[in-house]
């Protein structure tokens, strides 16, 4: 049990098993403590050179002003306050030609610190040395003239104060840069809690809506910020899947309606024909039994052909298809048609894709504009720079603007004079608008001029020369 406890702990110490808010945390104190790191670090190495600096300065102002006085005096004839330390100037020795101490500052040993004198006019910076003792000077040292003969003055910048303020400012870095770590740790943390609690309300109420809930919505944020955006689009895609249950429910129960019908008809056939066999003959079989039967083997077939339109299996054959050949077969079919005139103007335009289910699609159009049309019907099609433009027009009562964009979803009957003697399953259109689409294509309604519904499908075109000839 320990050793799996063990794991376990070792498991959640690992990053990857940290939540956004302890990885954002820890992100936030690693990126304060190397910045903190840098900075304190600079800012010790900027104080220690410009204090440096300063001292090293004063020391070299010191020594010109010690050799201004030799010029006219003698190194045992200098003012004392030359010779004078401060919290600078550390130390001071004035050697003769020799070598020897002729004059130094209090304090600091007899014995020279610099092996051979300079000659006058010379400067040479000897570096960090000790004047015989433990403390360290910047030591500088200058050739000059005095009423004696050559003297070299030696100035060193005390370093102890610039370590001392430098070990003071570190201190308080280090004691200061915990405090500031922690606190953006802190703070961090709960921003971050903060910024998250609105996503956890979200998760929350996304994660309590079932199926028969979809109507429910995200709570969204009052601030216009990315996770309001998060909670908008998650509402939209709420209302998109309940749009596509409500759909998916009343498809089925349309489906379930139109086949019904048939097969209630069929089975009281089939009953009657149990009961009293002498009563099947040719007629009940050709007037109820055949037709029910065939409609519904043709609404099973359109179901089935919707259903691979939503696996995007349709248009998977792909030849090169003339649709004028289409526009003029369907007009050949309709010649039988009584009360109506069907006139076809054609160009010959060629597009790619399945010759079966664009033949589909034309038929569906012109049977939607036979059972809406009082007496005309006009087909065509043309090309259009690249693409196929069909049209299907009849002298109906048209479809209004608000329905023009629903008269393409499934099991849609408008309720209005667009009826004929019968009216289809509502599918049509439908499967129309769907092959349209696995072809690249669209389908748009407009109006006829004169009054009728005009269905215009647009079609990429194969790219080939074609004759400019008009059918009629």
């Amino acid at each position: 049990m320990s050793v799996t406890l063990n794991t376990m702990d070792r498991r959640s110490l690992h990053p990857g098993n940290w939540n956004v808010r302890v990885r954002s945390t820890a992100a936030a104190v690693l990126a304060v403590t190397l910045c903190l790191l840098l900075a304190g670090g600079a800012l010790l190495l900027v104080l220690y050179r410009t204090l440096e600096h300063s001292a090293r300065d004063a020391a070299d102002s010191r020594a010109r002003q010690i050799i201004e006085q030799l010029h006219t005096q003698t190194p045992q004839e200098l003012d004392s306050s030359l010779l004078a330390t401060d919290g600078q100037v550390g130390a001071i020795q004035i050697l003769d030609h020799r070598g020897n101490v002729v004059a130094t500052s209090a304090g600091i040993p007899s014995s020279p610190v610099l092996a051979s004198p300079l000659p006058p006019g010379d400067t040479a910076y000897l570096g960090n040395l000790h004047f015989g003792h433990d403390r360290d000077y910047w030591v500088a040292a200058h050739g000059t003239t005095s009423p004696n003969g050559p003297v070299t003055v030696v100035t060193g910048a005390d370093r102890e104060p610039v370590e001392g303020v430098l070990a003071t400012v570190a201190v308080l870095l280090a004691i200061g840069a915990p405090i500031v770590i922690g606190f953006v740790a802190v703070a961090t943390y709960r921003l971050i809690g903060a910024a998250l609690r609105p996503v956890e309300r979200i998760r929350a109420r996304v994660s309590a809506i079932s199926p028969d809930q979809l109507a429910e919505r995200v709570p969204v944020p009052a601030a216009r910020d990315e996770i309001a955006d998060l909670a908008v689009t998650m509402n939209s895609m709420l209302a998109r899947l309940e749009a596509g249950h409500l759909a998916q429910r009343r498809f089925v129960s349309d489906a379930s309606h139109e086949l019904r019908s048939p097969l209630a008809t069929i089975t009281a056939a089939l009953e009657l024909a149990q009961s009293r066999p002498d009563l099947i003959d040719t007629a009940l079989v050709d007037e109820s039994l055949l037709p029910e039967a065939r409609r519904m083997s043709a609404l099973l077939e359109d179901l089935l052909l919707l259903a691979r339109a939503d696996e995007y299996s349709l248009s998977e054959n792909r030849v090169d298809v003339d649709i004028d050949d289409l526009i003029l077969a369907e007009r050949a079919r309709l010649r039988g048609v009584p009360g109506v005139v069907v006139t076809a103007t054609v160009e010959p335009v060629r597009v790619s894709g399945d010759p079966q289910q664009l033949a589909r699609l034309v038929r569906n159009l012109v049977d939607n504009a036979v059972r809406h049309a009082h007496t005309r019907i006009t087909l065509g099609c043309r090309r259009c720079e690249s693409n196929a433009v069909v049209e299907v027009t009849d002298d109906g009562p048209g479809i209004a603007p608000a329905d023009r964009a629903r008269i393409f979803e499934r099991f849609v009957r408008l309720d209005t004079p667009r009826t004929r003697a019968s009216g289809g399953s509502g599918l049509g259109l439908a499967i129309a608008a769907e092959i349209a689409v696995a072809h690249h294509g669209s389908i748009d309604i407009g109006d006829r001029k004169g009054g009728g519904a005009q269905f215009v499908v647009t079609l990429p075109i194969v790219d080939e020369p074609y004759a400019s000839d008009r059918i009629e």
